[in-house]
């Protein structure tokens, strides 16, 4: 039966997985750079989202329910903190002046250290819970101050020149001034240059690392299987590229986004904090996580922001 397979078994199938469809994903589907549609990156992201619930129903017969319900509200609450991330590496796209056809390629590149840099995050932070039952208390009151800081954050857009990563990266790299096509380094006069492209490379992997910091908690408080939380994790960034690319165009729409996840953050930091006391019912997290999503979503919808004609004026000139 298949609740009898091993997790060394379920650990390699899923990564085998994974494999191929990252080879055909660069290898076939995205050899040549191009820009991607939004009509392309809507059909990808429905094929991400099915590729997962498929998996999901693949859980429910290996796992059982609870499992499956758990994967589910991992994977929707991964998948909802991850748009914020997409709304930062629009920014930095745009700061960095990337041409539009090479997009896909940093965000590949990126993604694959993502995994890596996630993968050995799981890993750790179930080490320490299990090993250190007062952990679970310092990621839930972390959660609340993510959620707080998230909710009250200013909306000024940062010179990313002044970013450590990025001055650290220009003193002890040597960086090309332009960019060369999809080249992330050169050799000139037999040294070998870093082109601007493996910097917005650098940058994406610092910030992806600084998301995974406040997403990685937030699970825990969801499951405490390492398989679940693993696979939930992939999945939600694997599809991280194409929601990207549908979203790129409408960033400014879902403005009460950042509030829905900021309340998001500080219930799933509470639920931590009394899990001694009270055990809050996955299907009632779940249900919470679906909640508040829709009402954020559906507020920017009702009530769009609203431009000051002097920044329109500013756009239009």
């Amino acid at each position: 039966m298949l609740h009898l397979l091993p997790d060394p078994i379920l650990y390699l199938g899923f990564i085998v997985l994974v494999l191929l469809l990252l080879a055909l994903d660069l290898g076939i589907f995205n050899r040549t750079p191009h820009v991607v549609k939004v009509s392309e990156a809507l059909g990808w992201t429905v094929f991400w989202i099915a590729l997962a619930l498929g998996f999901n129903t693949f859980v429910y017969f290996v796992r059982g329910p609870v499992a499956a319900t758990e994967f589910f509200a991992g994977y929707l609450l991964e998948q909802s903190l991850s748009v914020d991330n997409i709304f930062v590496i629009i920014l930095i796209l745009r700061y960095f002046k990337v041409a539009p056809q090479y997009h896909h390629k940093v965000l590949f590149w990126g993604i694959i250290g993502a995994l890596v840099m996630r993968g050995s995050m799981i890993a750790l932070g179930s080490a320490l819970i299990n090993s250190f039952h007062w952990v679970f208390y310092i990621f839930g009151a972390f959660l609340l101050f993510t959620g707080f800081r998230m909710g009250f954050a200013s909306e000024d857009t940062q010179d990313l020149e002044e970013n450590l990563v990025v001055k650290y990266a220009r003193r002890f790299l040597r960086i090309t001034d332009v960019y060369h096509q999809e080249r992330f380094s050169i050799r000139k006069n037999g040294i070998r240059w870093f082109t601007p492209l493996f910097l917005v490379v650098v940058v994406v992997e610092f910030t992806d690392l600084i998301f995974a910091v406040d997403s990685i908690p937030a699970i825990f408080a969801v499951t405490n299987d390492t398989f679940i939380i693993f696979t939930s994790n992939v999945f939600a960034v694997m599809g991280l590229r194409s929601l990207f690319f549908a979203v790129a165009g409408v960033m400014g729409i879902f403005h009460y986004l950042k509030y829905g996840l900021s309340v998001i953050l500080s219930l799933i930091g509470i639920k931590m904090i009394i899990h001694d006391w009270y055990v809050i019912p996955i299907d009632v997290a779940l249900a919470c996580i679906a909640i508040v999503l829709v009402i954020s979503i559906l507020a920017s919808i009702v009530f769009p922001e609203k431009i000051d004609d002097s920044d329109s004026s500013d756009i239009s000139a």
